[in-house]
Parts: C-alpha cells; sequence; structure tokens
C-alpha cells in the first residue's frame, strides 16, 4: 500500500501565555490570520483551521502543510502568534492511504473582521 504524507501543525496555547490587553490579543489574532493566508497563497498551508468544543482547551488549531517538518517550524517560527507567546506550534508527520484526502484551494480569510463577515 502506498501513502501520503503531510506535515501537520497543532498550534497549542502554552501554560504561560502572555495575558494581553484585548485590542493587543486582537491584532495579533489578525496578524496571525494573514501569516497563514499567506502561507496557503504560497501553496504551504493545504488546509488550517480553528478547534472547538474541544475536550483539551489549549489545543487551538490544526494546520495540514505541504512542505517538510522543517520548514514548518521555520514558517511557524514566523507566526506572530507564536512569536507573541501566544500559541506555540508542535510539528509532525501524518500518512494517510494514498489519495484518501484531498486538498481544495478556497477563499480563507486574513482578519477576524473578513471571518465573521461570512462571505
Amino acid at each position: 500500500m502506498r501513502f501520503d504524507r503531510h506535515t501537520v501543525v497543532l498550534l497549542v496555547r502554552p501554560d504561560d501565555a502572555p495575558d494581553l490587553p484585548q485590542d493587543a490579543l486582537d491584532r495579533i489574532q489578525d496578524a496571525h490570520l494573514a501569516h497563514q493566508a499567506g502561507l496557503v497563497e504560497q501553496g504551504a498551508v493545504l488546509a488550517a483551521g480553528p478547534f472547538l468544543d474541544g475536550d483539551d482547551g489549549r489545543v487551538r488549531g490544526f494546520v495540514v502543510l505541504s512542505v517538510d517538518p522543517q520548514m514548518a517550524r521555520e514558517l511557524y517560527a514566523n507566526d506572530p502568534a507564536v512569536r507573541a507567546g501566544r500559541l506555540v506550534a508542535q510539528v509532525s508527520s501524518w500518512m494517510v492511504p494514498e489519495g484518501q484526502v484531498r486538498f481544495e484551494q478556497v477563499p480563507v480569510p486574513r482578519s477576524m473582521l473578513e471571518a465573521a463577515s461570512g462571505d
């Protein structure tokens, strides 16, 4: 059997994440979304999104990438939320039977305002 291998990133809120005013958190989140959208446009990110209602509230998001694990580490070291200490990127390889998972190019939000607009 053949397998497709992808790199995945879990975005996790560290226990020591800095407490920041809401306006700073909003700026970091918008910068995080813009960074993520840029990685989608570059073809590095195949799919990404937040987790909701999970058993572990520290696990905030999931990303599937087309790049190797080391490149994923480098890309997420530059994520504004990671740089601000609000998230930590945990990188792994993920294997699935060949062709089982397919990714389509779709628009992604570059800000919270864009995400909330529903368009």
